[in-house]
């Protein structure tokens, strides 16, 4: 099967030598997406607004692959400080529909650019 890189100028370039997301047939595997902002590159302030773009990030990438989040089958959640956990979980809530994907959790001793939140995942698309 051919690999097909996706690209979106609604969420920020790759930051390093990757692609936003690579499509294999039916499933799209996405890049951790941090809180910056696609417009103006800059990282958002605090977790609530970190997460928040964070998921319109990965929202924006599952759209130019010709997907949703709801698609979305597993996701990687990476926290800075575990104390931050209910808070993301509040704002991941409403971005998705049950039934949710499955999901890991870990808190990691660093970030790009000081973020607080990345998450990555992947996603199948619907058939037809």
């Amino acid at each position: 099967m051919s690999r097909q890189a996706i690209h979106t100028n609604a969420a920020p370039a790759a930051i390093g030598p990757y692609s936003q997301a690579i499509r294999v047939g039916e499933t799209v595997f996405l890049s951790g997406q941090i809180g910056l902002d696609p417009a103006t590159g800059s990282l958002r302030d605090g977790t609530e607004a970190q997460a928040r773009q964070v998921f319109a990030n990965l929202q924006a990438v599952a759209a130019a692959a010709g997907g949703a989040l709801d698609d979305m089958v597993k996701i990687t959640l990476l926290l800075a400080d575990m104390a931050d956990f209910a808070r993301v979980n509040d704002i991941m809530a409403g971005f998705f529909t049950a039934p949710y994907p499955a999901r890991a959790t870990y808190q990691v001793a660093g970030l790009p650019r000081g973020a607080r939140v990345e998450v990555e995942g992947i996603l199948v698309l619907k058939q037809g």
